[in-house]
């Protein structure tokens, strides 16, 4: 049962893969300084987004609304993270492990999504 943000697996892993994408960027040179600024916003507000919403889950509408804006910033950092592979190939396989990755989550939040019932 579901007691609490921190119960829902996707806002767990969102903060992880949060980590992960923070130690990526790290890796950036300073001339990709706007597309890390872009990836950190997007990365921040997905665990954002899943609480917010969940903080309106007695509506089940709001809660989708929301899981739904999460879900497209997971797919704006993949779409980041294709760029970065272009432009920096000697980042490519670290940048395609990490696009995996927020890959699933934003399948993982979309089955949220799907399946989710206000009580």
């Amino acid at each position: 049962m579901i007691k609490d943000v921190t119960d829902i697996e996707v806002y767990k892993e969102s903060l992880i893969l949060l980590k992960e994408l923070y130690e990526f960027l790290k890796l950036l040179p300073l001339s990709e300084y706007d597309t890390k600024n872009q990836c950190k916003r997007a990365g921040k507000s997905i665990p954002a987004l899943i609480a917010e919403g969940y903080a309106k889950k007695n509506s089940e509408k709001e809660f989708k609304r929301f899981l739904l804006i999460a879900l497209g910033s997971s797919d704006e950092i993949v779409s980041h993270l294709r760029v970065i592979s272009i432009v920096l190939p000697k980042l490519s396989d670290r940048a395609k492990v990490l696009e995996d990755k927020y890959k699933t989550l934003s399948k993982r939040i979309n089955k949220l999504h799907s399946i989710w019932q206000s009580y």
